[in-house]
């Protein structure tokens, strides 16, 4: 199969349980939502240069960089034709650890049976993403320990729905909690105090280290 990879990269995961870890990233062009905050809309459509590799070539551009912790992004890697092949490859590797950053749309449940599957990054899209009527609600459900929900925050509408969820679904009994404040929309402490109004035992609050060590509109890092 061939992938149309938009750029890869080794640089520190921005967020995440592996945040401020070193990470290669595999970057896949093209997406299904067009989210109201997406710093990577320029992913998002075949415009931009990429290239075109084969499984084979992903695999041994991480086994080249010698780094243990692999990102496969977007745009959105799940909606990428033959993506399971590709993951079915990246499994039989050896010291690696692989993630899936997925925008929730997609189900994750046809990947479940993968031996030594991915963990998966699970995007809750909230009301001020503008995306939230395109979630597939059943992923919430499947994650386990292994995985994690993640909820980026715009405004206090966004907070209540995101109570909500976590609650609906029994998240926090299931799964890793996180979220995050939209880049210039809602300030970090409004989420601290959120999460200490409601006793959200085991909920992360994360920032985007990677826009604040670099430019937050800078590729490649």
């Amino acid at each position: 199969m061939f992938y149309n990879i938009a750029e890869k990269f080794v640089s520190i995961n921005g967020e995440g349980r592996r945040a401020g870890q070193l990470a290669v990233f595999i970057r896949f062009c093209g997406c299904n939502l067009d989210c109201t905050y997406c710093d990577t809309k320029w992913a998002n459509t075949m415009l931009q240069p990429y290239e075109i590799l084969d499984e084979k070539q992903i695999a041994a551009y991480i086994k080249s960089t010698g780094v243990k912790n692999v990102t496969l992004t977007g745009g959105e890697p799940l909606i990428q034709d033959g993506i399971r092949t590709l993951i079915e490859t990246l499994a039989q590797m050896k010291n690696i650890r692989v993630e899936i950053e997925t925008n929730g749309s997609v189900s994750v449940s046809q990947f479940m049976d993968i031996e030594n599957r991915p963990s998966f990054t699970i995007d809750y899209k909230l009301p001020g993403s503008g995306m939230e009527r395109s979630m597939y609600m059943m992923n919430y459900r499947y994650a386990d320990h292994n995985d994690t929900v993640k909820f980026v925050v715009s405004d206090e509408t966004d907070l209540e729905k995101m109570k909500q969820v976590i609650e609906k679904f029994e998240l926090r009994n299931r799964t890793n909690v996180y979220i995050s404040p939209v880049y210039g929309k809602i300030s970090p402490d409004r989420l601290v105090d959120f999460i200490k109004e409601n006793n959200f035992n085991d909920v992360n609050l994360q920032l985007q280290l990677h826009k604040i060590i670099w430019d937050p509109a800078k590729r490649g890092v």
